[in-house]
């Protein structure tokens, strides 16, 4: 079945490489992804599953059904939103669209899933169960999965796998890892209310600016010295507004940022911990706060019996000096997690980066992925829903 899978990817790759180029010169934003899932559900139509769009608002399922002998359902999902980022990448295929950009790899993810459901075509029923295929809208504001499962995408689903892809990993290689594989992330607001007056006699007043810094500055130091540091916590503040002249003190102060943490128990303690701190530099100079914690989504969380599946076949694919165990967790966040919590599940790293040239992170305005991991991903994956059913 391998060579099978390897023989229909390498003969579909050109137009696995067309799509995936349609795909970034015409990105859309979370939630605005109507021409993608037009796009998406056409080329499944094609290639005749059953469809369901408007799933999740902007997303599409695609349901391929198979023999019938084995009642499990198994999931892959990969999603469609773009960035809100100016490309400047120079390829002949780069955005159309001022200000939008997938520099975060969802056009590769998608031509994957269009490419393995081809495959799953090819192939014909020779599936003992149903494969799935989830093309989730806004991973980017870690919406997108809550709006499919309330729209019944993981319905009956006993497992699912994803993929993401990793400039840092060269192309050709396929990165594993068990456990804890990304950080809960949650969002912050913290509103510094104190009293204005004259710049010039700043004791008449309460400087919401000198207390909005004081806060800011302590909450960094105080993770290095108050959290353990084996249960990582990053907390950074993007944004702040605040004050109306240069000769007025402030009144108010708005921070806003973001919290990522590992461990479950740092990560249900932090928004008592950073009250706490609030509260304690606020109190002495008679200012107020507000405080609003809003919990994102959580760790994503590798099944280790999926997980040795995906390294064994990409082992069978491409050889064991193609895979890499990763040692350590990302703190970036993915709403995958939330699919997680109705089944097991495990999401892999697809090499992206160039041998030969710079290598631009993700959501930079230059990332450029090498498009020979496309062959990669859809093998793999394929191999691994064909393998899937043995386990």
């Amino acid at each position: 079945m391998l060579s099978r899978i390897k023989e229909i990817t390498h003969t579909i790759l050109p137009r696995l490489v067309e799509i995936r180029r349609h795909l970034h010169a015409h990105p859309e934003l979370s939630g605005g992804e109507h021409q993608t899932s037009v796009y998406v559900a056409g080329v499944l139509y094609s290639c005749g599953l059953q469809v369901r769009e408007s799933v999740g608002k902007t997303g599409v399922v695609g349901e391929f059904k198979g023999q019938g002998v084995d009642h499990r359902v198994l999931a892959l999902r990969t999603d469609l939103d773009a960035l809100p980022i100016d490309e400047r990448t120079g390829l002949d295929y780069a955005s159309r669209k001022p200000g939008i950009m997938h520099a975060c790899g969802h056009d590769v993810h998608t031509t994957l899933g269009l490419g393995v459901a081809m495959v799953l075509t090819q192939l014909g029923g020779r599936f003992p169960g149903d494969v799935r295929f989830l093309f989730q809208p806004a991973e980017e504001i870690a919406r997108g999965a809550g709006w499919m499962i309330r729209d019944g995408a993981m319905d009956q689903v006993s497992a699912v796998l994803g993929v993401h892809v990793y400039p840092t990993i060269p192309a050709g290689m396929v990165g594993i890892r068990y456990g804890v594989l990304t950080a809960a992330a949650d969002d912050l607001e913290i509103v510094i209310i104190g009293e204005s007056g004259h710049g010039a006699r700043p004791h008449e007043a309460v400087d919401a600016v000198w207390i909005a810094a004081q806060v800011i500055t302590t909450l960094q130091q105080a993770v290095s010295r108050t959290q353990n540091p084996l249960h990582p916590v990053v907390l950074s503040f993007g944004k702040i507004s605040g004050g109306r002249a240069p000769n007025i003190i402030a009144d108010r102060v708005t921070l806003t940022g973001t919290v990522r943490s590992l461990h479950p128990e740092t990560y249900a303690q932090l928004p008592e911990w950073i009250e706490g701190i609030v509260a304690s530099i606020c109190q002495p100079y008679n200012a107020r706060y507000e405080l609003k914690y809003n919990r994102g989504v959580p760790s994503v969380y590798n099944d280790p019996t999926l997980s040795k599946l995906l390294e064994n076949c990409a082992e069978d694919g491409w050889g064991k000096d193609r895979v890499q165990i990763l040692s350590e967790p990302s703190l970036g966040a993915e709403d995958f997690s939330l699919y997680l919590q109705h089944a097991p599940g495990s999401m892999f790293r697809l090499g992206v980066g160039f041998c030969d040239r710079p290598n631009y992170p993700l959501h930079h305005p230059q990332f450029v992925v090498d498009e020979s991991a496309i062959e990669v991903g859809v093998v793999t994956l394929a191999h691994a829903i064909h393998r899937y059913w043995l386990i």
